[in-house]
């Protein structure tokens, strides 16, 4: 994306870009007009209003070549992203009179353009912006998270007998990616990794091509966004808020929904991130608990990272000075090698919790999960899940029988084993104060061939009582009398599981304390 300040440099624009330009072009008063151009659109900024007019082009993923094809994909991009943004996408205006004196919203005369009309919101609340300057946060983190589950949960479904999201058609993509990048590497070193970046991909396509069609006859292939990345994301008045979807081909917007979690965590990931690229999955899946989309994480990850890749080196094709060329290149670079990143197998790692209501187990399992790139299982959230409830429910205690309990550690135990098996760390975080509820999952781990962690989570007795009391708006039901049945039942680690065991004290340390303990221990 280029932007054009105080309508300088304009000469090699077409003249109907030129004059809309000058403030007369307008239905309305605009003292300063900003342009800003894309690889397939012209965006005309006024001050409140903002015009977007599609590039007659045609390429092979889209076809905005007749004026036809741009009305048509105008009203696409009104209908899609009124979906998340309707009080952003306005209407499609026409643009009359001729090329060097055109006429936005004219009634006479035939229409030589078309543009839609959008508001324009206040400039530096991108997540892209937020991000570069230091200022994103774990509230618009959150706000994504529910965001998208919200959306994933509505969107339309793709028929069983569409195209869209079949094995073929998602590995099209994928090889899309490489024959476009292969041609413009001129390095020897940048083209091997490309090529092991490409035998991976084969591999685990073919391997994955029946959890792909899977997916889609269980619903996971939408209507998506499509371009989730942080440059389509703002803030307005406070609220994350998603725009400018892809219109321009149906393909590449009916995709898996753990495909576009995957690009938002890549440019997370970019951006340096990390934390939270771990936080918005984490969040993501304990809202929809779509565990099973975690065996197609890291081919999508792969898959995204060469799309931004991709894109690096076109617009290295655009630019003229070295400085430019060179910074397209280091973007490439570490494109690339995010993209390697993922193809590199991990030896996952299965820890879990072992404390008391109170204790403060789901707080530093969040923030461990966070920081080591696991998946953290929250026990409170999946036993509603798994009885028909939603986490923030009140229910009548049926679900907390001790048979009840043996059905959510075995399902537990199911959902570890498939993060496990997608190549993910997991803590299940649980209380865990039964010996064959800890032997249940140090057999799973075993079974897998990963090594087991038990993290013991302990607090005072007075400061357990004092957060159980104080506890609101949280998924956790325990209350002070269940505590007192917790602390009269729970059966003490043995001899062998204290030997896996790390051991951290919330009451007496800091999180940033525990978690730093935590992570040296994981790496002897």
């Amino acid at each position: 994306m280029s932007n054009i300040p105080k309508n300088t440099g304009l000469a090699h624009y077409p003249p109907l870009i030129q004059a809309l330009c000058k403030p007369d072009a307008y239905p309305h008063k605009t003292d300063e007009i900003r342009l800003v151009e894309t690889h397939i659109s012209w965006v005309l900024l006024t001050g409140q209003t903002v015009y977007k007019i599609k590039k007659p082009l045609q390429f092979a993923f889209l076809d905005f070549s007749s004026l036809a094809q741009r009305l048509f994909f105008c009203r696409e991009e009104l209908r899609l992203n009124r979906r998340f943004a309707p009080d952003l996408y306005l209407d499609i205006v026409p643009i009359t009179g001729t090329a060097e004196h055109p006429k936005l919203g004219g009634e006479a005369g035939e229409a030589i353009e078309y543009a839609l009309k959008m508001r324009q919101f206040a400039a530096g609340q991108l997540l892209s912006e937020r991000a570069r300057s230091g200022q994103l946060g774990s509230d618009e983190i959150d706000q994504l998270a529910q965001t998208l589950a919200d959306f994933h949960g509505i969107c339309a479904k793709a028929s069983e007998d569409s195209e869209y999201g079949d094995s073929t058609s998602i590995r099209h993509w994928s090889d899309e990616n490489f024959a476009c990048i292969r041609p413009l590497l001129n390095s020897e070193p940048l083209l091997q990794q490309l090529l092991r970046i490409q035998a991976w991909g084969d591999t685990e396509g073919r391997q994955k091509s029946t959890l792909m069609q899977a997916r889609k006859q269980q619903g996971h292939v939408r209507e998506c966004h499509g371009d989730l990345h942080l440059n389509n994301i703002t803030l307005i008045n406070g609220k994350v808020t998603l725009f400018d979807c892809i219109e321009f081909n149906a393909e590449l917007r009916w995709i898996d929904v753990i495909n576009e979690i995957a690009f938002l965590m890549v440019d997370l990931l970019h951006f340096g991130y990390d934390a939270y690229a771990y936080r918005v999955l984490n969040r993501y899946l304990q809202l929809t608990g779509d565990y099973a989309g975690l065996g197609l994480l890291r081919y999508y990850l792969v898959y995204r990272a060469l799309v931004r890749a991709k894109l690096a080196l076109l617009r290295m094709l655009q630019q003229q000075d070295d400085g430019s060329i060179q910074q397209a290149r280091d973007e490439y670079a570490v494109y690339a090698d995010l993209a390697e990143r993922f193809t590199q197998n991990t030896r996952p790692v299965l820890m879990i919790t072992h404390g008391f209501s109170g204790s403060g187990k789901s707080f530093l399992a969040g923030k461990l999960a966070e920081q080591t790139g696991a998946l953290q299982i929250r026990s409170d959230i999946e036993r509603k899940r798994l009885f028909g409830y939603q986490a923030q429910d009140r229910t009548d205690g049926s679900i907390y029988t001790q048979e009840a309990g043996q059905k959510t550690y075995q399902h537990l135990a199911g959902l570890a084993k498939i993060i496990i098996e997608a190549g993910f760390s997991v803590i299940v975080d649980a209380a865990c104060l039964k010996s064959a509820q800890r032997e249940l999952f140090r057999q799973l781990a075993n079974g897998c061939g990963v090594r087991f962690v038990i993290i013991a989570v302990q607090a005072s007795e007075q400061t357990l009582r004092q957060r159980v009391g104080e506890r609101q708006n949280d998924a956790s039901e325990a209350t002070l009398e269940i505590l007192q049945r917790q602390l009269q039942s729970a059966q003490a680690l043995s001899a062998q599981e204290q030997q896996e065991t790390i051991t951290v004290d919330t009451g007496n340390t800091t999180p940033v304390h525990n978690i730093a303990m935590i992570k040296t221990a994981l790496s002897q």
